[in-house]
C-alpha cells in the first residue's frame, strides 16, 4: 500500500466505562478515530453528569451497548483540526453536547435542527459512520465533526450543553422568551434551576412549581424566582389557576398532569422535557376547553446551542455545580440516584483522568 493511502492511526484515550447493567464505572483505554478533514480533536477538561447518563449505564432504556462511556456535556480545548476545518483552531475553548455528527443534508439539518435528523449520531451509545459505537465525555479526548462543536468561553459550564439547551430551546420556539411572559418551571433540579435562570434572563416572570415545599426558599432567595407554588397545596394551586403563559415541565416522574394544565392561561403551553417511565394520562377536556397545548422538546440544533451559550455568557447564566474527581464518579452516581446534588456534578477530567499518551511519556 502507498504511504499516502495508509489510514491515519487511531488515537488512544482514557475513559470511565460501564461494563454491564450494574452501572459501575471503571477505567478503560479506548481508540478514538483519527482526525478527518472536517474533524476537531478535543482534549476534554470537564464533563457534566446528566441523569440520562445514569439511565443509560444501568440500561433502564433497554438500548445499552457495553462497554459504555457516558457523558454528553463536554468542555475542552482544541488540540488538532482537519485540513478543511474553518471555524476552529488549536487552543480554542469549545464544547460538545448530545451529538457528534448528523447526515448534514436532510431537511432538518438544512434548517439547523440537527437534533431532529434521522441520521443523528449521538455522543455515546450510538453507531458512528464507520460502524463503531461512540464513546462519551467521561474520557480524556474526543474527535467530533466541526459542525457539532460550539465555541465555549464558560469555565466549567459543561452542563449547559445538555441541561441549558434542553430548557432554552422550548422557551424560544414556544414564545416564552419574551419579556413580561409568565413562565412556570415544574421541578427544581438539574434542568429546572437552569430554566429559572434562562427565563429570568429573557425578562419573564417566573414561578417555580414543586411538590417539595422546602424548596421555596431556594427558588425565591437564591435562584431569583418571582413566586413559588407547592403543587400539593390546594390553596396555592387554586390561587395560581389560569395565570401562566407556559410551563417547562422538567419532571421525570409520573405525576397528575391535568391539575398542572389548569395553571395555564387560555392558549397556554406545557412543554415536556422530562421523561416519565410510564405513559401520561391526559383528560381531553384539560386541553380542549381552553385551547391549551401539550408539547415535547428534545435538546436543540447547533445554531441554537451556540446562541444559548452566548446568551448565558452575556447574562451570567450557569448551572450550579459540584466539581468532582474521576475517582468519585461512582459515588456521584449513587448520590444522583437519590437526588443528593445541587444541582449538577461535573467531572474534572483534565486534572483527574490520566491520558494514556501522557502516562506513556512519564
Amino acid at each position: 500500500m502507498d504511504l499516502e493511502q495508509r489510514p491515519e492511526p487511531r488515537k488512544k484515550a482514557a475513559g470511565l466505562a460501564a461494563r454491564d447493567a450494574s452501572g459501575h464505572l471503571s477505567p478503560i483505554t479506548i481508540d478514538r478515530r483519527s482526525t478527518g478533514d472536517d474533524d476537531v480533536a478535543i482534549k476534554i477538561l470537564y464533563c457534566g453528569i446528566c441523569h440520562s447518563d445514569l439511565h443509560s449505564i444501568k440500561n433502564e432504556w433497554k438500548s445499552a451497548v457495553y462497554p459504555m462511556i457516558p457523558g454528553h456535556e463536554i468542555a475542552g480545548v482544541v488540540t488538532e483540526v482537519g485540513k478543511s476545518v474553518t471555524k476552529f483552531k488549536a487552543g480554542d475553548r469549545v464544547g460538545v453536547g448530545c451529538m457528534v455528527n448528523s447526515c448534514q443534508s436532510c431537511e432538518s439539518c438544512n434548517n439547523g435542527f440537527e437534533n431532529h435528523c434521522p441520521g443523528t449520531i449521538f455522543t455515546y451509545n450510538s453507531v458512528d459512520k464507520d460502524g463503531t459505537v461512540t464513546y462519551g465525555g467521561y474520557s480524556s479526548m474526543v474527535v467530533v465533526h466541526e459542525r457539532l462543536v460550539v465555541r465555549f468561553p464558560l469555565d466549567r459550564g459543561a452542563p449547559l450543553l445538555c441541561a441549558g439547551i434542553t430548557v432554552y430551546s422550548p422557551m424560544k420556539y414556544h414564545g416564552l422568551n419574551v419579556p413580561g411572559k409568565h413562565v412556570g418551571v415544574l421541578g427544581l433540579g438539574g434542568l429546572g434551576h437552569v430554566a429559572v435562570k434562562f427565563a429570568k434572563a429573557f425578562g419573564a416572570k417566573v414561578t417555580v412549581i414543586s411538590s417539595s415545599p422546602g424548596k421555596e426558599e431556594e427558588a425565591l432567595g437564591r435562584l431569583g424566582a418571582d413566586a413559588f407554588v407547592a403543587s400539593k397545596n390546594a390553596d396555592e394551586m387554586r390561587a395560581a389557576t389560569g395565570t401562566m403563559d407556559g410551563i417547562i415541565n422538567t419532571v421525570s416522574a409520573n405525576i397528575p398532569i391535568a391539575p398542572l394544565l389548569g395553571l395555564l392561561k387560555p392558549n397556554g403551553k406545557m412543554i415536556l422535557v422530562g421523561l416519565p417511565e410510564k405513559p401520561i394520562d391526559i383528560p381531553p377536556f384539560a386541553l380542549v376547553l381552553r385551547n391549551k397545548t401539550l408539547a415535547g422538546s428534545c435538546v436543540g440544533g447547533m445554531a441554537d446551542t451556540q446562541e444559548m451559550i452566548d446568551l448565558a455568557a452575556k447574562h451570567g447564566v450557569a448551572a450550579d455545580i459540584e466539581v468532582i474527581g474521576a475517582d468519585y464518579v461512582n459515588t456521584a452516581m449513587e448520590r444522583l440516584a437519590r437526588a443528593d446534588v445541587r444541582y449538577r456534578f461535573v467531572i474534572d477530567i483534565g486534572n483527574t483522568l490520566k491520558d494514556p499518551a501522557a502516562a506513556a511519556a512519564e
